[in-house]
């Protein structure tokens, strides 16, 4: 199994939510040993610009036009990092929530893969189709307040619903959220989120549901090597 873990916390180790997804990744090594993560941190990675060139072959392709070879070397550069999130049969997120959604850092990203063609596609009617089927994704985050359901700040999470809307428009339904919240109110209330945090995200790593994603990845690769 391929876990792609994408990182939207510009704070490394000193990153509350890194924990927990740390804490997700070393669970998920105990029950699977054959995992093999690869890490896109997003502070640390450069990003294609979607301006410019980018913009116009996208645009090319929104029309139904081939992209215009004077713009092709630039949009190889989109092309290789949709390749790479596409590779993996699942995902983990670490995000922590800024002014109520997500990092820049991540939108940009998701606006560099989430494209037309690759992703997703327009059928005969104009509408969008996913393309990206049959993965899972855990998103690991962390708010300063806590926008549990029924709780007074619910209707200020624009974090997951977009999230969730995102990458359930190409394809990626099967999410599972772990939230570390309140991070900011009292010493004892922080302590008692992180802890949450870390003990559901390993309660999920070692969740069942993981060696389906295995057998896939076994099965995928078989059938790609008898077709050679």
């Amino acid at each position: 199994m391929l876990l792609l873990h994408i990182i939207a916390s510009p704070r490394h180790g000193e990153s509350n939510t890194l924990k927990a997804s740390e804490a997700f990744i070393a669970g998920l090594r105990e029950s699977h040993p054959d995992v093999a993560v690869e890490v896109i941190d997003l502070y640390d990675h450069d990003l294609p610009a979607m301006e410019g060139e980018n913009i116009e072959a996208k645009y090319d392709l929104l029309v139904g036009r081939p992209i215009d070879p004077e713009h092709a070397e630039a949009w190889a550069h989109v092309e290789s990092l949709i390749a790479h999130f596409r590779s993996a049969d699942a995902y983990l997120l670490t995000v922590p929530m800024w002014n109520l959604s997500i990092p820049y850092a991540l939108k940009y990203y998701i606006d560099c893969i989430v494209q037309p063609g690759y992703t997703f596609r327009y059928n005969a009617l104009g509408l969008p189709e996913p393309m990206v089927l049959g993965k899972k994704m855990v998103i690991v985050s962390t708010r300063g307040s806590d926008y549990s359901a029924g709780g007074p700040m619910h209707a200020y999470d624009f974090m997951e619903p977009y999230l969730r809307a995102i990458f359930g428009f190409i394809g990626i339904t099967d999410i599972e959220l772990v939230c570390g919240q309140p991070m900011h109110g009292t010493p004892a209330q922080r302590e008692l989120a992180l802890v949450g945090a870390i003990e559901r995200a390993r309660e999920l790593a070692a969740g069942p549901e993981w060696a389906a994603v295995t057998a896939d990845r076994v099965e995928t690769m078989a059938a790609s090597s008898q077709q050679r």
